[in-house]
C-alpha cells in the first residue's frame, strides 16, 4: 500500500509574522492557535493540511540552504475552491491585502485559475476544477484522436 500521510504541513519562510498573519486573516483563513507563537503560525488549509509560516531565523534552523527571498520560485501552492466566483473572491481579497497578481487568469473551460504572490513572494494558485466538464473535455479529445 502506498504511503498516505494523515496530515500535511507546508513550511514557508516569512519576514514579518504579524504582517503575514494579517494578510492571511484578510483572505478569511484561520490559524490553529495552539500551534502559533512569535516564531511560527499554523495556517489552517483544511482539517488535514496546514501551512506553517516561520520567521526566517526559525525557518533557518530546519535548512542548511539559503532561504529564498521572493525573487526566485521554488514551489507553487495550488489550492482549490468550490466555484469560479470563489477563485475571484479569494484573489481579490489577496490583492486588497497587498498581494500582486503575477500572471493573467487562465480559463480552460473545465479549470479556472488565478494566482497571487503573498507579501513574501510565495506563489499561490487558486483554482476551480469542474470534474464533469473535465471528463467531457477529455472524452471529446479522445474521440477526436480516434
Amino acid at each position: 500500500m502506498a504511503y498516505a500521510p494523515k496530515m500535511t504541513f507546508i513550511n514557508l519562510p516569512v519576514q514579518n509574522m504579524d504582517r503575514s498573519k494579517q494578510f492571511f486573516l484578510a483572505l478569511g483563513m484561520e490559524f490553529k492557535e495552539e500551534m502559533t507563537n512569535d516564531e511560527g503560525a499554523c495556517l489552517i488549509v483544511n482539517e488535514n493540511t496546514f501551512i506553517m509560516l516561520l520567521i526566517h531565523p526559525f525557518y533557518g534552523k530546519f535548512v542548511r540552504k539559503e532561504i529564498a527571498d521572493g525573487t526566485s520560485s521554488e514551489v507553487i501552492l495550488a489550492l482549490s475552491t468550490d466555484s469560479r466566483a470563489e477563485v475571484d473572491e479569494i484573489v481579490g481579497k489577496a490583492l486588497e491585502a497587498g498581494a500582486t497578481e503575477p500572471i493573467e487568469a487562465s480559463d480552460q473551460g473545465f479549470m479556472y485559475t488565478r494566482s497571487f504572490e503573498d507579501l513574501d513572494g510565495h506563489l499561490f494558485e487558486i483554482m476551480y476544477y469542474d470534474e464533469a466538464a473535465a471528463a467531457e473535455f477529455y472524452t471529446q479529445a479522445q474521440d477526436q484522436q480516434g
